[in-house]
């Protein structure tokens, strides 16, 4: 099994705040909401990075596959700390692993594989050759040997 992944994993870094709905009837984050922090990491970083929405480029980037290790707790009401990286940029998708930290730890509560295929924006079916020169430019710098 691999290490724990740690802050030094990371590249582009992002807070959240937690929200009292955020929590399961257990008092811990809730299994969807971590996949909501891996889409907002990815997408918010997107955005900032492009200075573009990218929802109107003319090929978009859907979610081809997720995963996520857990390895703690996380909850209401701290904050998380969202550390993006890139594994692969390649002609028309991306693979990026995002980290998700609450408190003054250096070890990742949880760690989320989210694959980007990039497809026409008028008829997802069709996937593209290579995705837009913005988000290959957005997204290289992130990338970790």
């Amino acid at each position: 099994m691999r290490p724990l992944p740690k802050r030094t994993d990371y590249v582009a870094w992002r807070t959240v705040t937690t929200r009292w709905r955020d929590d399961d009837a257990y008092g811990h984050l809730n299994n969807a909401t971590y996949y909501e922090l891996f889409d907002t990491a990815v997408n918010a970083h997107l955005y900032e990075a492009t200075g573009v929405d990218v929802r109107r480029l003319p090929q978009i980037g859907v979610v081809a596959e997720t995963g996520c290790r857990y390895f703690r707790e996380l909850g209401f009401p701290a904050p998380i700390e969202t550390g993006l990286v890139v594994d692969k940029v390649g002609r028309s998708s991306v693979i990026y692993r995002i980290g998700l930290f609450q408190g003054e730890g250096d070890e990742a509560a949880a760690e989320g594989r989210f694959v980007h295929v990039y497809v026409d924006n008028t008829d997802p079916a069709r996937p593209v050759t290579a995705m837009p020169d913005v988000i290959r430019a957005a997204v290289e710098p992130l990338l970790r040997a």
